[in-house]
């Protein structure tokens, strides 16, 4: 989960920039919109581990031993 973190934030003073211009946005905007499309891939990708780690300890995923 640490990976929505650092597009967002960890990386924004090296990419807070108006140039270049790419796809007719700034570049600050399409790394936000970037960011904001992968962000639930990678929730999406901590939950099929955390399920694969249930199945295989015989449990539900979030269930606490």
């Amino acid at each position: 989960m640490l990976v929505p973190f650092v597009l967002f934030l960890g990386a924004l003073p090296w990419v807070n920039r108006v140039q270049p211009v790419v796809l007719g946005l700034p570049f600050l905007a399409l790394w936000l919109l970037g960011s904001t499309v992968v962000t639930p891939l990678a929730v999406w990708r901590a939950y099929r581990g955390d399920r694969r780690l249930a199945d295989r300890r015989g449990g539900t995923p979030g269930e606490r031993e």
